[in-house]
C-alpha cells in the first residue's frame, strides 16, 4: 500500500509539474507575441507618421522628383561608392545579423558620458557625422556634407549639408542640430569635459539657412577641418530637454539616438545589465546605400575561453585570438574550415601602457619623481613580456606615436631592462633596504610597495602583471596585482583613485596628445588621469597645434616626443597585432589603409543568401 501510495503521489506531482511547465511556456510565448505587437504597433505608428508627413509635402510641393539616375553608380556619393561596389558582388543580399561578443560590460551607451572604445563602436552605428575618411586614401569625403569651404586662414569652414537625411525617428537632420551639438557639449553641467577640451578651439557654430553651418575658430588648429567634420550630430529634439535636466543625463545609461544606418528598439531603454547591445536596422535611412544586415548584436562574454566556444559554434562571426591560442587556432581544422584568417598590424593601432599616478588626494606620489618613473621603466622588461606573453606578436612602443608615423623622431629608442640602472636611480631618490627584507623602503622608513590595477577579464594583462611582480620584485619593489571590473576601472581613472594603472589608447593617423599629457588636463574627468604636468611639454603642444603646416609641425611633435621619453608619464609598453579569425559567411573582407574592413562604416560586409540564418 505504501509503494502504490507513493507512486502515485509521484504520478501526480508529474502531471502538476508538466501543467506548471505548460502554462509558464504559454505565458513566455503570450509574451513574446506581445512584444512582436508592440514592435508591429510602433512599426505602424512611424510609418503612419511618415504617410501623414509625405502627404503634407506633396500638398505643398515640396518633394522633388528624384532623377533616375539616383540609383547608379554615378548618382552615389563618393562615400558610399566602396559599399555601393559590395552590392553588385553576384551573391550579395541584404538580411542576416552581424554578430560580435564584446570582453567587458559596458557602463554606458550615452554619447559624451561614455569614454570608452566599446561604447563609441556601438555609437558609430547610429551617430553620424558631417564627413568620413577614404580608408584607401584617407582623404576626407562627404557623408551629411555635401561640399565645404575653408576661409584662407583656416579660421572659418563652411559645410553644405544634404537634405534629404533624417534621424531614426523620421524629424529631419538641419543645420541646427550642428549648433545644437556643439553648444550642448560646451554646457558646463553636461558631463563632457574631453570633448570641450577640444571644441574649446571652436569660437561659435553658427546656421546660415537650414542645411548650411559653419564653424569659426578662435585660433588655428591642425585639426580644425577633422574636428568640425567628425563632430557627432546629435538630434536636437531629443537631448535639448537634458539642458534642463543634465544630471540625468550624466547619470544616463542607454540615451542613444541618431541618423545611422542601426538605431536602438528604444533610444532610451538600454541598461547595463542587459547583458547585450542590440541595434535595428534604421529603415529610414537616407544613404545612398542600404545598410546590409538586418540587426547588429554585441553579447557580452567576458571570458576569454567562452568566447571562443561561442565562435566555434557559430554563435558569434568573429574572434580575436590570443597569442597563446593562436598558433593551435591555425592548426584547428574545424576552426580553419570555417574561417578567414587575418594576422596584421594596424596602421593605426592603439598601444598600452602603465599610468603612475603621480597626484593622489591632493598629494604628490613616489611617481612625481621623474627618476622613479624612469626606473620602473628599466624594470620593466617590454621585450620579456612582447615573448613570454604576447609570443612576438607585438612590437615596443616608443611613445604615443606610432614608428611608422610622421610624427616619430626615429632616432628615439624603446626604454630597455636594465636592472642596475634601476636601482641606481631609486637609490638616488632615497630608497634603499634599510632593514634587510628585500623590500626597498624610503627614509621615512616607508616600503616601496603600490597596487597595479588592471581589467580583471583579461587573461593575457594577468600573466603580464604577474610576471612584472617577479621583475620588480628583484629590486626590491613589492607590486600588489589589482584586477577590477571595467566599470570600476573607470571609475578609479575619472576620480584618479589608484596607484598605477595598466591600459590602452586607441591611435589615428596623426595622434593629438593634449587630452592625455597636457597640464590642464589634469583634472576631475579629465583624461591626463595621472596628473603629469611639464610646462615645457605643455608649450610644444600649444604649438604644435596652433601650427597648420605639416612641415613646421611634425619637428615640434618630434621634440614633444623627445620629452616623453625622457620623462617617461607612462611607460610605453607595446603595440599588438590584429590575430583575428572572421566566420565564411561574411563576406567582402578587404585590408584597407586604416586596417580590416570589418565594420567600417558604411558597412561594405554581408552575408549571401545561402549562407543567412537569422530570419528577422
Amino acid at each position: 500500500m505504501q509503494k502504490r501510495s507513493s507512486a502515485t503521489n509521484g504520478l501526480l506531482y508529474v502531471l502538476i509539474t508538466l501543467v506548471i511547465v505548460l502554462m509558464l511556456l504559454t505565458m513566455y510565448q503570450i509574451d513574446r507575441q506581445w512584444l512582436k505587437l508592440g514592435d508591429v504597433q510602433a512599426t505602424m505608428t512611424e510609418q503612419a507618421k511618415d504617410i501623414r508627413e509625405l502627404r503634407a509635402a506633396l500638398a505643398s510641393g515640396a518633394v522633388r522628383q528624384q532623377s533616375a539616375a539616383a540609383g547608379e553608380a554615378s548618382g552615389i556619393s563618393p562615400a558610399f561608392q566602396r559599399a555601393h561596389a559590395m552590392t553588385q558582388q553576384p551573391d550579395y543580399a541584404q538580411g542576416d545579423w552581424s554578430v560580435e561578443a564584446f570582453g567587458t560590460n559596458l557602463k554606458t551607451l550615452t554619447p559624451l558620458v561614455s569614454g570608452d572604445a566599446y561604447a563609441s563602436e556601438v555609437q558609430g552605428y547610429v551617430l553620424e557625422s558631417l564627413v568620413t575618411r577614404n580608408p584607401d586614401t584617407l582623404a576626407w569625403e562627404g557623408l551629411i556634407a555635401k561640399s565645404w569651404q575653408v576661409s584662407p586662414d583656416g579660421l572659418t569652414i563652411t559645410f553644405q549639408m544634404r537634405d534629404d537625411v533624417t534621424f531614426s525617428d523620421g524629424v529631419p537632420l538641419t543645420a541646427d542640430d550642428l549648433v545644437f551639438s556643439f553648444q550642448f557639449i560646451m554646457t558646463e553641467a553636461i558631463q563632457a569635459p574631453r570633448q570641450r577640451a577640444y571644441l574649446d578651439k571652436i569660437k561659435e557654430v553658427k546656421t546660415n539657412g537650414k542645411y548650411e553651418v559653419v564653424f569659426v575658430y578662435k585660433e588655428p588648429y591642425f585639426e580644425a577641418f577633422d574636428l568640425a567634420g567628425g563632430l557627432s550630430i546629435l538630434p536636437k529634439h531629443f537631448y535639448e530637454p537634458y539642458l534642463q535636466k543634465p544630471q540625468e543625463f550624466n547619470e544616463s545609461k542607454g540615451l542613444l539616438l541618431g541618423s545611422g544606418p542601426y538605431r536602438m528598439s528604444d533610444p532610451k531603454g538600454w541598461r547595463p545589465d542587459a547583458g547585450s547591445v542590440e541595434l535595428v536596422r534604421n529603415e529610414r535611412y537616407w544613404g545612398d546605400v542600404q545598410p546590409p544586415f538586418n540587426r547588429v548584436l554585441w553579447k557580452i562574454i567576458q571570458n576569454d575561453s567562452a568566447r571562443l566556444t561561442t565562435y566555434r559554434n557559430g554563435q558569434i562571426d568573429a574572434y580575436s585570438a590570443r597569442p597563446n591560442e593562436y598558433a593551435s587556432l591555425k592548426n584547428d581544422a574545424q576552426i580553419m574550415d570555417k574561417s578567414h584568417n587575418f594576422e596584421y598590424m594596424p596602421p593605426v593601432a592603439g598601444y598600452s601602457y602603465i599610468g603612475w599616478n603621480q597626484e593622489r588626494g591632493g598629494k604628490p606620489t613616489r611617481f612625481a619623481d621623474k627618476r622613479v618613473r624612469q626606473a620602473m621603466s628599466h624594470l620593466t622588461d617590454v621585450s620579456r613580456v612582447i615573448q613570454d606573453i604576447f609570443l612576438g606578436y607585438a612590437e615596443p612602443a616608443v611613445s604615443p606615436f606610432s614608428n611608422t608615423s610622421k610624427q616619430h623622431n626615429t632616432s628615439l629608442q624603446p626604454w630597455e631592462f636594465n636592472l642596475e640602472k634601476a636601482q641606481a636611480l631609486l637609490k638616488e631618490v632615497g630608497y634603499e633596504d634599510r632593514n634587510g627584507d628585500g623590500l626597498l623602503e624610503d627614509q621615512a622608513g616607508k616600503p616601496f610597495e603600490f597596487k597595479l590595477t588592471y581589467f580583471e577579464a583579461n587573461e593575457d594583462t594577468k600573466r603580464m602583471v604577474l610576471l612584472l611582480k617577479d621583475l620588480y620584485a628583484r629590486a626590491g619593489v613589492k607590486l600588489e596585482p589589482f584586477p577590477q571590473e571595467w566599470p570600476v576601472m573607470l571609475e578609479a581613472l575619472n576620480k584618479k583613485d589608484f596607484d598605477a594603472i595598466t591600459l590602452g589608447w586607441t591611435s589615428g593617423i596623426e595622434t593629438d596628445i593634449f587630452q592625455m599629457f597636457h597640464s590642464t588636463q589634469a583634472k576631475t574627468d579629465g583624461d591626463n588621469s595621472i596628473s603629469y604636468k611639464n610646462p615645457e611639454l605643455d608649450k610644444l603642444i600649444d604649438q604644435a597645434r596652433a601650427t597648420v603646416n605639416e612641415a613646421e609641425r611634425m619637428p615640434l611633435w618630434q621634440q614633444a616626443e623627445r620629452i616623453m621619453v625622457d620623462d617617461q608619464p607612462y611607460t610605453f609598453l607595446m603595440r599588438r597585432q590584429s590575430l583575428s579569425f572572421v566566420d565564411k559567411r561574411i563576406q567582402n573582407l578587404q585590408m584597407t589603409k586604416l586596417g580590416l574592413n570589418r565594420g567600417s562604416l558604411p558597412l561594405e560586409n554581408y552575408v549571401p543568401a545561402a549562407m543567412q540564418k537569422y530570419t528577422q
